[in-house]
């Protein structure tokens, strides 16, 4: 089978790390990285067919100190009630809302949230909201998806649960509508 090095324009498809078995996809203009996982530098092209390793024990098993600090700033900052979605690109916070049924993630054009890497997948992720709930769908990705470290093909989510798309984290946010609080209202006798 012929191997392709990192920095090397190998052509779409999908290609497996010889030192990990990571699974990268690439469309025709993009470079082959080094691996996201090991940092290797060798890869051969992958097959659909075969079984892909989960890169599950890879995973934060809870948010890490630097993600809690600050998701909690985020979480601080949402006036409105509503379920939002919030990582961090180029070192800064991101939050999107869910305002619409579905919600594409993937490196796709067409993708709502637009990860433009190769370890996720054009069509990686759909979050669905419904009035029943929120869920993660595995979109026929390459990678998975993990939900607070676990692959899943779907997950109903709940509030602080953390989804790995490539190497992308992402946090589920459930921002409830808080009610005012009604005061106490003294009732005086009526006079007959």
């Amino acid at each position: 089978m012929e191997s392709h090095t990192s920095g090397t324009l190998a052509g779409t498809g999908t290609f497996r790390c010889t030192a990990c078995d990571y699974v990268m996809t690439l469309a025709a203009a993009d470079a082959l990285p080094s691996c996201p996982s090991c940092g290797g530098a060798e890869f051969v092209r992958a097959s659909l067919f075969t079984e892909q390793q989960s890169q599950a024990d890879e995973l934060p098993d809870a948010l890490d100190v630097e993600d809690a600090a600050w998701v909690a700033e985020v979480r601080a900052a949402l006036d409105e009630p509503g379920q939002y979605l919030a990582y961090e690109e180029d070192g800064a916070p991101v939050v999107h809302q869910l305002a619409r049924e579905w919600t594409r993630v993937g490196r796709s054009l067409a993708a709502d949230i637009r990860f433009d890497d190769p370890t996720v997948s054009r069509r990686h992720a759909l979050v669905v909201r419904q009035p029943d709930g929120v869920r993660v769908l595995d979109d026929r990705s390459l990678n998975g998806v993990f939900v607070n470290g676990e692959r899943v093909e779907w997950r109903a989510l709940r509030d602080g649960d953390q989804l790995v798309v490539g190497r992308h984290h992402l946090h589920f946010i459930d921002n409830p509508a808080v009610s005012g609080m009604r005061s106490e209202i003294v009732a005086e006798p009526l006079a007959h």
